[in-house]
């Protein structure tokens, strides 16, 4: 590990986390020591078979922060709100590592990061989930940390759990409940999002304080549908669903998803093109799909 720069890679056992230290593990350009609370578990076991070096950490705890960046020459950042649902906390445990970071003069940290919709919005939407993210961004760029934020689209994950299509009540097909009218949303699977970070960190010159939205393709809920409709041999229809009555829903983050999806209806920067450039064998949706079928055994 001498010869080779060290990028330390948070939430190394998570989706995203896990997708970056892998491709860093396979380009073999730079030495990863990943960062997990549980160095036990199996995906910790499995980083350290592939040759990281797997390191206890505690992404609220300013001394483990401070020895998981110690000596690195750059950082994969990534926080989770749905751990805890609060946006401050997010928030302290960006600014902690962007803190760290700039003491201990790292050359390039990778944020994922988000819009500051809220903010975007003049208070009209808020989306904590992206919210907290956008002021992490903001805060590392103030304080002089060269960073590059990556701004990920909507999950194709989610289709195989919280967006799955729904047996309709009134016949023999299933609908997919997105409330975003006619306006293409932009997807991406998080086990691709490695390989396109791995090449930022390659080009720190090009990506070095700017924003990279990352995304695969960009669909209707109707086409998503259409997709799944071939990929299922079902009838999956769009279910036409508004915002306001999404929000409706009564299911805890309705509100918020329903505010994510006007915000996405307001068309953010994800950049296809370079995504893939940045990860030529990053997949599409029906691909992505015809991977994960056994998800819809139950359709």
């Amino acid at each position: 590990m001498a010869n080779r720069k060290v990028i330390t890679v948070f939430g190394a056992t998570g989706a995203q986390g896990g997708s970056v230290a892998k491709a860093l593990l396979e380009s073999k350009h730079f030495a990863v020591r990943a960062l997990t609370r549980d160095v036990t578990r199996p995906k910790a076991l499995e980083l350290q078979g592939l040759g990281a070096e797997v390191v206890k950490g505690d992404l609220n705890d300013k001394a483990s922060v401070e020895t998981a960046l110690k000596g690195a020459y750059g950082a994969f950042v990534v926080t989770n709100f749905w751990e805890h649902f609060s946006k401050d906390k997010e928030v302290c445990q960006g600014k902690l590592v962007a803190d760290t970071a700039k003491r201990l003069g790292l050359k390039h940290v990778v944020y994922s990061g988000l819009e500051n919709v809220e903010q975007l919005s003049g208070g009209k939407l808020r989306v904590p989930h992206f919210d907290g993210k956008g002021e992490v961004e903001e805060y590392f760029w103030s304080i002089g940390v060269p960073m590059t934020s990556v701004r990920l689209a909507a999950y194709f994950e989610n289709f195989l759990t919280s967006w799955k299509p729904a047996k309709a009540p009134d016949g023999d097909y299933y609908t997919l409940a997105l409330p975003m009218g006619d306006v293409p949303m932009d997807g991406i699977s998080v086990a691709d999002i490695g390989a396109a970070v791995s090449s930022i960190f390659n080009s720190p010159e090009e990506f070095i304080g700017k924003a990279v939205g990352l995304s695969a393709e960009a669909l209707t809920t109707q086409q998503y549908a259409d997709v799944l409709s071939k990929s299922l041999g079902k009838d999956v229809r769009d279910a036409k669903i508004t915002p306001e009555a999404y929000e409706k829903l009564g299911f805890p983050a309705a509100k918020e998803l329903a505010d994510m999806c006007r915000f996405y209806q307001m068309k953010p920067e994800r950049d296809v093109k370079l995504t893939h450039r940045l990860n030529p064998k990053v997949r599409s949706f029906s691909q992505f799909i015809s991977e994960n079928l056994g998800a819809f055994k139950d359709i």
